[in-house]
């Protein structure tokens, strides 16, 4: 991800490099629902699911725009709360990947249907320790469960991808348990939704927003469920 803290003139010239080099990702396609799912709950409430997949921006941005997901949140798992900064994290040593906590309504949308989203346009579950131009174990594809059923469903569809052979290559996906999630800097939050002519975002994430509306009509939202409760910029 390109540094917040490049200065005016940097930001020029790098665009012009960003302009001229195209997203690294393969085209998202909308692959099989999972056999296996989570039932929703009897009491009404809501869920969390927390998942990586390279850049927090684009993935906040695309599950801000799910029907059933009142909050995502750009975030740090996997490691521990002292180095849970984007400082730190940029290093790939300290055992974080940007993530995003998603709050959903289980009666709406399931956890299954976030895991296809997840797999289909959030990301390329088949890159190792990368993501388009960014690489590092920071940006690696994980699933963060928030418990056994959460790992089952995750697990089980993962071999389901694989034995169908749905991208042509074992998913790169893992699957973590029991790791903190820290909620990102305030700058980070909605970064997509204000800024969508920013050229990192206008490659790698905003084509991410048109192959969900394109491949999930039924889950597409035009409104963004934001952080901060922000105006699009």
């Amino acid at each position: 991800m390109k540094s917040l803290a490049l200065t005016a003139g940097a930001l020029a010239a790098a665009a012009l490099v960003w302009y001229a080099v195209p997203s690294f990702a393969e085209p998202a396609k909308r692959v099989p629902a999972p056999t296996a799912d989570l039932a929703a709950p009897a009491a009404a409430k809501t869920e969390t699911a927390v998942f990586a997949g390279g850049c927090f921006w684009g993935v906040q941005g695309v599950f801000q725009r799910v029907r059933g997901v009142s909050n995502a949140v750009s975030g740090y798992a996997g490691g521990d709360a002292k180095t849970a900064r984007y400082d730190e994290v940029g290093s790939g040593r300290t055992g974080h990947a940007e993530s995003v906590r998603i709050t959903y309504d289980p009666k709406q949308i399931s956890y299954g249907k976030l895991l296809q989203i997840y797999f289909s346009v959030a990301h390329d579950p088949t890159e190792l320790n990368r993501q388009g131009p960014d690489t590092g174990t920071q940006y690696r594809s994980t699933v963060f469960a928030e418990n056994a059923e959460q790992a089952r469903i995750a697990k089980e569809y993962i071999a389901q991808l694989n034995q169908a052979k749905t991208f042509g290559k074992p998913l790169a996906t893992t699957i973590e348990m029991a790791k903190p999630f820290y909620a990102a800097e305030d700058y980070h939050q909605d970064y997509l939704t204000l800024n969508p002519s920013q050229p990192y975002i206008a490659i790698n994430d905003m084509p991410k927003i048109d192959d969900l509306k394109k491949l999930f009509p039924e889950s597409y939202k035009a409104t963004p469920s934001l952080v901060r409760g922000a105006k699009a910029g």
